[in-house]
């Protein structure tokens, strides 16, 4: 009973110790290819190109739904 009972244990901690090792496939992180220039891979941008961009614009529709909501679970 003893003996049975011991290859029960030492079976499933086998197979636990086997799933525990064994190699995640897939867990890597997948990177862009970086677009090269006519002039070179990593081309400085200039200071007038930096001062054209233009701001980031406001979440209007996530607020209005959160106001509608708001206003929902009041009324």
């Amino acid at each position: 009973m003893a003996d049975l009972v011991k290859t029960l244990v030492t079976g499933v901690i086998d197979t636990v110790l086997r799933e525990i090792l064994k190699k995640a496939t897939g867990t890597s992180k997948r990177r862009k290819r970086q677009a090269r220039t006519a002039s070179g891979r990593f081309k400085r941008v200039k200071a007038a190109a930096k001062a054209a961009r233009k701001p980031a614009r406001k979440q209007v529709s996530r607020r209005r739904t959160a106001a509608a909501r708001s206003k929902a679970w009041r009324s």
